[in-house]
């Protein structure tokens, strides 16, 4: 075929497929009850939105660069929803920070004392700092995981390092930060 009659933007890079949050190789794909339905969520969605694409027949070019972006993004999620191992927070040791606990802090000592942060450990797929949801692997969770109330741990905040308290552990039906059901 001539180049005459191949548009500009067919000759482009080669679509670019967003990479799903960080897992450390060899780390399990722990996610909560709620979080495996959010996979399932974006599966339906993101397979909902492949139909539409495909039946738009309007612009071969952007269709097929649009079906190639969307059956990258349905691999890697469905390599995460088959890795997925369900850990039911109602299940953990309910004194003990663990996955899927909702953690108060309070700092000791350091940045500014006697601040609360409050957050709950997640998954990686669910994390969002925005609304208190922690992955598992951040170390803030890796730092305070399997403490009790009443236990310090120390927390490297960029250059700085804060002392700080476990004040309540809880788990159960909770709420992100910005009050969506988490």
């Amino acid at each position: 075929m001539s180049r005459a009659f191949v548009k500009e933007d067919d000759a482009g890079q080669p679509p670019i497929i967003p990479p799903r949050a960080a897992l450390p190789p060899g780390t399990p794909n722990y996610v909560t009850p709620r979080g495996l339905e959010l996979l399932r969520n974006e599966m339906s969605e993101l397979e909902a939105e492949r139909t539409r694409t495909e039946a738009n027949r309007e612009d071969e070019a952007d269709r097929t660069r649009q079906l190639t972006i969307l059956n990258g993004r349905i691999s890697a999620l469905n390599a995460r929803l088959a890795n997925a191992k369900v850990v039911d927070p109602q299940i953990q040791p309910q004194d003990e920070v663990r996955f899927g606990a909702k953690v108060t802090l309070k700092t000791l000592s350091g940045g500014k004392p006697g601040t609360l942060r409050t957050f709950t450990i997640v998954g990686v797929d669910e994390a969002s700092v925005a609304d208190g949801l922690i992955a598992f692997v951040a170390p803030i969770a890796r730092a305070v995981t399997g403490l009790h109330v009443g236990q310090t741990a120390s927390l490297k905040l960029g250059r700085n390092e804060e002392q700080v308290e476990v004040i309540e552990i809880s788990y159960g039906n909770f709420k992100s930060q910005s009050g969506r059901a988490a």
